[in-house]
């Protein structure tokens, strides 16, 4: 099992959003065949360009592989993404909240960057 730290940054690292994770844990769940697109899109009830941006990520992540037809399968690239992707779907499942904050705070710390740049002074 990953450490926690490990675990951590590499959700924060991977998913670019829920959608993301969601999508892995459904093709995890299914493992044992490909997926369209579309219907990928019809069992998570998202959008076309929401599973399409998650599913980019996952093939950068080396979670998911594309297969000819535009199909999507779970295949990890190594027993050590196996691993960490096991860790981050079963912390999802018990504080997916946690885990929801972990994926957003790289966004919104840019955001708090940026505004601190037009403060004329500290607090």
């Amino acid at each position: 099992m990953p450490a926690k730290q490990e675990v951590s940054s590499f959700i924060r690292s991977t998913f670019r959003s829920v959608w993301a994770l969601e999508l892995l844990c459904f093709l995890k769940k299914h493992r044992d065949r490909a997926w369209p697109q579309r219907e990928l899109v019809i069992a998570l009830r998202g959008s076309d360009l929401v599973v399409s941006q998650s599913v980019e990520s996952l093939l950068a992540a080396g979670l998911v592989v594309s297969e000819p037809g535009q199909l999507v399968r779970y295949q990890p690239t190594s027993d050590a993404v196996e691993k960490l992707a096991g860790a981050a779907e079963s912390l999802y499942a018990t504080r997916p909240d946690a885990v929801r904050r972990m994926i957003v705070a790289p966004a919104a710390s840019g955001l708090s960057s940026f505004a601190d740049a037009f403060k004329l002074w500290r607090d």
